[in-house]
């Protein structure tokens, strides 16, 4: 396992392949594991280097500050291309781990050499409305991570899906598709996600004017029945400079579980048409 260590954290990652490389950052709940369908594939032609966020996977801090927010988290990124002595890499976001990215290229895109979007949006808060609104909302959820174990939210989620596993409960492979997710999910440390959850989502905002200032090529790609972003992931492909925007049909919110084969297919597609 590797780590290197920044501030009062030890960061997690994982470094496989060779070649120009990809970091890949994971959404809520989430940690490395969500990109191991597409990671051999994309290892293959690429050196991929995923990293658990903060309070999230075995990326560990210890005491306060502890740095959940989309600004600290962007710097931890180019924290671990520094030590990984990488100047220039290709940035792979999911969910959340796109909130910091968009923001993270917004405020300096000049060592992306492109930046992927899938299933995100450029605000950090899916709740619109003043700050005491958007912090009531985030609080409520937060406690249903307080309240619910791993297993519990699962059998929950069989029942009501939305926004974020309709795809995956729709799928003719939904028992496999929650089982895996079950397997990726159930090391998190629920009462540090719930702490994660009350103090990154805060800003409503999407930020247009920087959207428009992202110069790196940049692919964005949702899921049809990710109703939470398909607004969002449309409005970022019309704002950033040449975008290139995909919607997977029949697919949700987890497209690195849901359709592994087709995304490691369209990034190495995307890396290729840039390079030429």
């Amino acid at each position: 396992m590797s780590f290197f260590i920044r501030g009062n954290s030890s960061i997690y990652y994982e470094d496989q392949g060779r070649g120009e490389p990809i970091i890949a950052v994971h959404g809520l709940i989430e940690n490395t594991a969500y990109w191991k369908y597409i990671a051999e594939d994309i290892a293959g032609k690429f050196r991929f280097i995923p990293i658990d966020m903060r309070g999230h996977g075995r990326t560990v801090v210890n005491g306060e500050p502890h740095g959940f927010d989309v600004n600290t988290i962007g710097e931890d990124i180019v924290a671990l291309a520094d030590y990984l002595k990488i100047e220039r890499f290709h940035l792979l976001t999911h969910s959340t781990g796109g909130f910091v990215g968009v923001r993270y290229a917004m405020r300096d895109w000049s060592r992306l050499a492109s930046l992927i979007l899938t299933d995100t949006a450029s605000y950090t808060s899916i709740m619109p409305g003043d700050p005491e609104s958007v912090r009531v909302f985030h609080d409520k959820f937060a406690r249903y991570f307080e309240k619910n174990d791993w297993e519990q939210i699962i059998a929950g989620v069989r029942v009501n899906p939305a926004p974020f596993f309709r795809g995956i409960v729709e799928s003719p492979r939904a028992e496999e598709l929650l089982q895996s997710a079950y397997e990726m999910v159930k090391t998190g440390d629920r009462r540090i996600i719930a702490e994660f959850v009350r103090t990154f989502y805060t800003d409503p905002d999407p930020c247009v004017e920087g959207l428009r200032g992202i110069s790196c090529p940049t692919l964005i790609i949702y899921g049809e029945k990710d109703d939470l972003f398909i607004e969002s992931s449309k409005l970022m492909a019309r704002e950033i400079p040449n975008a290139r925007l995909i919607e997977y049909c029949g697919a949700g919110h987890m497209l690195a579980l849901e359709e592994p084969q087709r995304l490691a297919r369209d990034i190495k597609e995307f890396l290729r048409d840039i390079k030429n």
